[in-house]
């Protein structure tokens, strides 16, 4: 019973928070992407404590240097990218003139098949995706020019955030122990392993599959690149940073890299071929390679149930829902798991008579 009363309390928690979100949505933007940094960054910030730095000097130190490495990388990549998209959307409508030309061609019926015919189920999937995309977009927007309802604007996100991870991440610590010790001691223990598990969860896969995102990100800008791909460069860093939805960098950088084959070389097999082989070599590299290694076997996080989590949570809450969405299905999986845990440890089944085995 009394497990079972901290589970609720837990339950409890969550549902608070849930709520939270969907009555303060307007206004969460900046707190929810303060949350989410003072997380990242309070590790670092322990670390510089425990040598010996005070804690509010080594939290100045590792925000400066985030916000400048920040600055530093937008101020380095946005000349190439910028030039980038530019070139793209000049060049767009040539882009789909081409297109047209070889789906109409009658010398390549197989071709017109396939874009007709074969693309007709993608169509219809990315039309839900951009509706699901620009609602995102919308609300962003919205929350950002909300006018006298919400202070989030350009100006809260520049300023309020940072202050916000700030402070956040000076009373970290602080904050644990005050929910520490509203458990009543008797649930304190397991709450206590509840909680290092959602914090193992969430931390191994923010960071392991940030670091997966960037490493595709450059490899696969780099590949594309190197094949004389126009706008390789921005097709790669795209697919690489949507990786962070399983699958979905991988399947975006390859439609998008198959039509600017045909639009720049025409329908040349063999460029085909190697960009499948790219993208096919990158997404078994990040499954079978690199996220045992950085995101490791103790994170519990399916792919299917992140995907879920992030498309539902941003259909739900907007730009503040895909903030939060991997925090709260890592914690709402480490409670399911605990719940099916203790009922299993706890239920008696009937035998079967045959074998001795449980019947159910």
């Amino acid at each position: 019973m009394n497990l079972a009363r901290a589970l609720m309390f837990w339950i409890a928690t969550l549902a608070a928070v849930i709520a939270a979100i969907v009555l303060l949505r307007e206004i969460l933007l900046p707190f929810a992407a303060g949350m989410v940094l003072a997380y990242l960054l309070d590790a670092p910030v322990n670390r510089l404590e425990r040598i010996g730095m005070n804690r509010a000097v080594a939290t100045l130190a590792i925000i400066g240097l985030f916000v400048g490495g920040v600055v530093a990388l937008i101020v380095l990549t946005a000349p190439f990218i910028g030039a980038d998209i530019a070139a793209f959307i000049e060049n767009f409508p040539a882009y789909i003139q081409r297109l047209h030309e070889f789906t109409t061609d009658p010398g390549r019926p197989w071709l017109r098949r396939i874009v007709v015919e074969g693309f007709g189920v993608a169509q219809q999937s990315s039309s839900e995706l951009a509706r699901l995309a620009a609602g995102w977009l919308t609300d962003f927007l919205h929350s950002l020019w909300s006018g006298g309802r919400a202070l989030i604007s350009i100006f809260s996100l520049l300023v309020v955030t940072p202050i916000v991870t700030f402070y956040l991440v000076y009373d970290w610590n602080r904050i644990v122990a005050t929910f520490d010790n509203w458990i009543p001691a008797e649930h304190r223990d397991t709450a206590r392993a509840l909680a290092r598990e959602i914090d193992e969860t969430i931390g191994g896969f923010l960071r392991g599959q940030g670091a997966i995102c960037l490493i595709l990100a450059a490899c696969y800008a780099i590949a594309l690149k190197s094949i004389g791909l126009n706008h390789g460069l921005l097709i790669g860093l795209a697919a690489g940073l949507l990786g962070f939805i399983p699958y979905l960098g991988a399947l975006t950088g390859l439609v998008l890299s198959v039509c600017m084959v045909l639009v720049q070389f025409g329908p040349t097999s063999t460029l085909i071929a190697i960009v499948v082989g790219i993208f096919f070599v990158g997404q078994c590299v990040a499954d079978y390679v690199l996220a045992p290694r950085l995101v490791g076997r103790r994170v519990h996080l399916n792919p299917v149930w992140v995907m879920f989590a992030l498309f539902s949570f941003g259909y739900l809450f907007g730009f503040v829902g895909l903030l939060v969405a991997v925090p709260l299905a890592a914690a709402i999986g480490v409670l399911v798991r605990f719940a099916f845990s203790r009922y299993r440890a706890r239920a008696t089944w009937p035998k079967d008579p045959a074998g001795g085995n449980p019947r159910v």
